[in-house]
């Protein structure tokens, strides 16, 4: 079974390259330009994110991850 989660795409300016979130704990958000790194999150938690990082003068986009959810084995 898939589920959807996602990451949070930030671009600050034609001069900088992408970033992506990378930590959400720390004050301010801690921001990658590796994909791989990205934090992967859900929908409510990715909204919050984007919500406090509007303020800031950068756009963000919320990016769709498909995840193949881990089997759930049932013990005998």
């Amino acid at each position: 079974m898939k589920t959807t989660k996602f990451v949070v795409k930030v671009n600050r300016g034609s001069t900088r390259a992408t970033e992506y979130v990378q930590r959400i704990d720390l004050t301010p958000i801690q921001m990658t330009p590796n994909r791989k790194l990205a934090l992967v999150m859900g929908r409510f938690t990715a909204e919050d994110a984007v919500k406090s990082l509007q303020n800031s003068r950068c756009s963000t986009e919320l990016i769709s991850v498909q995840m193949l959810s881990p089997e759930v084995v049932v013990p005998r």
